[in-house]
C-alpha cells in the first residue's frame, strides 16, 4: 500500500470546518445528520487511499454518530436553568475554540514571517522558502476537496459498474501512474480528472489520484478544483514543463513503458 504523508493535510476539525464553510452553515445550527453522513463518507474515501493520520478522523466520525443518535432521543441532560442541553452545544465551543486557537496561530505565523523577511535577504531567504516548500503540495484548492472530488468520482464508478464483473488482476502502482500523468500533461497542459481515469477500474482511479498527489508534492503538477463541479484539473507547471524522456527530472522515472501493452497508457483521449 503506498501511504500519502502530506504536512497541508489538516486535522479533523479542519474537514468540519470545510463542511461548514462550504455549505454556508451556521456554526451554532450544524445540521448534524447530514454533516455526519458526508463525514462518514469522506472517511471512507480517506480510508481507501491510505491517508496519512485518518485514525483521528474516525474519532470525530465516532463522536459525530453519538451526537446524531443522541438528537433522536429525549433530552434527558438540563443546564442550570433547567433547560435541555443541545447534544451539539459541546462540538460547537471546541469548534469555536479551535478556530480561535487557528487565527492566533496565523497571526503569529505572518509575524513570524514579516521578521524573517526583515532578517534575511538575498540568496539565503530564498533558500529557506524552497526549503519550506518542498513538502506542500502544490495545488490550488484545499486538499479536501480534492478527496471530496475524488470520492464522487468513485461514487460514479460504483453506479456504473457492471453487477457482474472479473476481478481487476492488474496492481496498477503509483509510479507507473506517475509515468501515465506526465505523458497526458506532454501533450495537453491541462486535464480533468475525470478524463484522466475515464471508464478505468478502481484500482486505476487510486493509483492516479495517488501519483496527482506525489507529483504535486515534487511541485511538477498543480491541482486545481473547478467551481460548481465536482471535479479538478491536473495542470503542467509553466516554469517546469514535463518531457517524459528528459533526464533532468531526477529521481522521478518518467520512462515511457516499453510495450503496447504497458500498465498505466490509459485510453487515448486525445481527440
Amino acid at each position: 500500500m503506498y501511504r500519502v504523508e502530506l504536512e497541508q493535510f489538516e486535522g479533523p476539525m479542519d474537514l468540519l470546518l470545510f463542511f461548514i464553510k462550504r455549505d454556508e452553515i451556521d456554526i451554532y445550527d450544524i445540521p448534524i445528520a447530514r454533516i455526519a453522513d458526508e463525514y462518514l463518507a469522506y472517511v471512507r474515501v480517506m480510508e481507501e487511499i491510505d491517508l496519512d493520520g485518518v485514525g483521528d478522523f474516525i474519532y470525530m466520525a465516532a463522536l459525530l454518530i453519538n451526537i446524531k443518535a443522541r438528537l433522536l432521543l429525549p433530552s434527558q441532560e438540563t443546564d442550570e436553568e433547567g433547560e435541555a442541553v443541545d447534544p451539539r452545544r459541546e462540538l460547537v465551543e471546541r469548534l469555536l475554540e479551535y478556530v480561535r486557537f487557528k487565527e492566533a496561530a496565523d497571526q503569529l505565523s505572518t509575524r513570524r514571517e514579516q521578521r524573517r523577511d526583515h532578517f534575511v535577504r538575498g540568496d539565503a531567504a530564498d533558500d529557506r522558502e524552497r526549503m519550506e516548500e518542498s513538502h506542500e503540495v502544490e495545488v490550488d484548492s484545499s486538499v479536501f476537496e480534492l478527496v471530496e472530488a475524488l470520492g464522487r468520482v468513485l461514487e460514479e464508478e460504483d453506479k456504473d459498474e457492471d453487477p457482474v464483473h472479473e476481478v481487476e488482476a492488474v496492481d496498477h502502482t503509483v509510479e507507473e501512474q506517475q509515468q501515465y500523468v506526465v505523458r497526458r500533461l506532454a501533450r495537453e497542459s491541462r486535464v480533468p480528472f475525470r478524463e484522466l481515469v475515464r471508464h478505468e477500474s478502481r484500482g486505476f482511479v487510486i493509483a492516479t489520484f495517488l501519483a496527482l498527489l506525489e507529483l504535486a508534492r515534487q511541485q511538477y503538477i498543480r491541482l486545481h478544483v473547478e467551481e460548481n463541479t465536482s471535479d479538478f484539473v491536473v495542470k503542467a507547471r509553466e516554469d517546469q514543463p514535463l518531457r517524459p524522456d528528459d533526464p533532468a527530472h531526477e529521481g522521478l522515472d518518467l520512462a515511457t513503458p516499453q510495450g503496447d501493452g504497458a500498465i498505466g497508457d490509459g485510453p487515448d483521449l486525445s481527440e
